[in-house]
């Protein structure tokens, strides 16, 4: 599992033609391999996109306050290409599907999923 801290910035323009910036902090989690890719490809202010859904998490602090805060649950996370190049290195896939495949043999198509929660789109 990994926990990444996100800065989103927007700088645009005011009605009196100054420029202005704002900027939010969210957390993001992601798991398995996307989270060891994360580990070694990508560095503290490196620009990126990501997919994922957000999810709000809700508990109650030992003295009865109740807490909230929405995090990202990342899918999909890569670099920008905006003013930046990237090296992309393929890794074996692990698991049912029998590891490498040269010599013929093709790559295990994804199964169906069938379990979509009713706030999720099967697409």
């Amino acid at each position: 599992m990994a926990r990444v801290r996100l800065a989103v910035s927007r700088r645009y323009r005011d009605r009196n033609e100054e420029w202005q910036e704002e900027t939010g902090f969210f957390g993001g989690t992601c798991w398995r391999e996307v989270a060891e890719n994360i580990s070694e490809s990508l560095s503290k202010g490196d620009r990126v996109f990501i997919t994922g859904r957000l999810e709000q998490r809700n508990w109650e602090t030992n003295e009865g306050e109740k807490r909230s805060v929405v995090e990202i649950r990342i899918d999909e996370i890569g670099p920008s290409l905006r003013w930046a190049t990237a090296q992309v290195t393929k890794t074996p896939r692990t698991g049912s599907g029998g590891g490498n495949y040269g010599g013929g043999d093709a790559p295990v198509a994804p199964v169906a999923r069938n379990d979509y929660g009713p706030d999720e789109a099967p697409f």
